[in-house]
């Protein structure tokens, strides 16, 4: 059975990823590790991440690092599951250099909205801390939905006027409090 992934798991996962490394290259991490390094969550189930560019070298030490740290790693970000936002890369955070691999958090604004797209309780709660951490305004985020909007037909398991209202509803709650 695999570790809950921790805030020092983060950490030894992002050094020993690094170390060796002989392409520069940018790893996004998203949602449950934004999380724990951001500090609302102690753990997640997993460290989700998308690699830029595409690197062998990378991809072929995660089998054995999963394995020598005892947790869960999966290529997955926002753009797998709802259009890519534009300008993305720009607004992803900067986390650390460790040698030739820069680590950034995936853009807030898509997390949330692909958090949004899911629904999960969990999910829910990040979507709140995003934005009650000034992370993510909201009445950007419904703009960055409505840039996106005519795209979701990409995307067929997706509701795209429940989208639309639960991204509504989650901002106009958020904006009475």
């Amino acid at each position: 059975m695999r570790k809950k992934v921790t805030a020092a798991h983060l950490e030894e996962f992002m050094k020993t990823l690094a170390s060796g490394i002989a392409q520069p290259a940018r790893i996004f991490l998203v949602g449950g590790a934004t999380a724990v390094l951001l500090g609302w969550r102690e753990s997640t189930i997993d460290i989700d991440f998308k690699v830029e560019p595409d690197s062998d070298e990378l991809f072929r030490k995660l089998p054995l690092l999963k394995e020598r740290l005892q947790i869960n790693v999966e290529l997955a970000s926002p753009g797998d599951f709802i259009p890519e936002l534009p300008g993305w890369r720009d607004r992803s955070r900067f986390i650390r250099q460790e040698g030739n691999i820069t680590f950034l958090h995936y853009d807030f604004y898509a997390q949330a909205l692909a958090k949004i797209e899911r629904g999960h309780e969990v999910d829910t709660r990040d979507v709140n801390e995003l934005i009650g951490r000034g992370l993510v305004e909201p009445q950007r985020l419904l703009k960055f939905f409505g840039e996106i909007q005519g795209q979701l037909y990409h995307y067929p398991a997706i509701d795209c006027c429940g989208l639309q209202g639960s991204s509504e509803a989650v901002t106009s709650r958020l904006d009475q409090d």
